[in-house]
């Protein structure tokens, strides 16, 4: 009886590897760029509390200020949009790293580490869009609720 053997094994040619070893340097780059980024934003939080403190809560004519209400509020959001901003980047910086030492040391299994950094990466960002898409259809949706009880008090 044969056995009739099923060999999945993919290998990549020449002109594959050298587009994944480029895709990994420009996912380096971008990485690289979005951890400065998120560096701003944390810089920007502590400088927002920072100077949002030095503004006085009230003066002698007014009993309550508006800005002090939010002064830790912006900080708070500040850090967690950079936060949520940080996993996409250390996945795609993770991908970039495991993909170009992978191809450096023929190594199947970091470049299947690589590309499992790379599906995290691009389904953070596809649940991430799903969120906001849905945030702005209920704002959508409040703003029209919104005009049509202005429209139909006004009548």
């Amino acid at each position: 009886m044969m056995e009739n053997q099923n060999n999945n094994e993919m290998h990549l040619n020449t002109s594959a590897l050298e587009f994944l070893k480029e895709s990994a340097k420009w996912s380096k780059f971008l990485a690289i760029i979005g951890f400065v980024g998120i560096g701003f934003m944390v810089l920007a939080a502590i400088f927002m509390g920072a100077v949002m403190s030095m503004i006085p809560m009230a003066t002698q004519t007014m009993a309550f200020s508006p800005l002090g209400a939010i002064q830790e509020f912006v900080s708070i959001i500040y850090l967690i949009i950079a936060a949520i901003y940080f996993f996409p980047v250390y996945y795609l910086y993770k991908y970039a790293n495991d993909t170009k030492i992978a191809i450096e040391n023929n190594d199947s299994q970091l470049l299947s580490n690589g590309f499992g950094f790379l599906k995290s990466h691009h389904k953070f960002l596809g649940i991430t869009m799903i969120v906001v898409l849905s945030f702005y259809a209920l704002m959508f949706i409040g703003l029209i609720t919104m005009v049509l009880f202005a429209a139909s008090s006004v009548i």
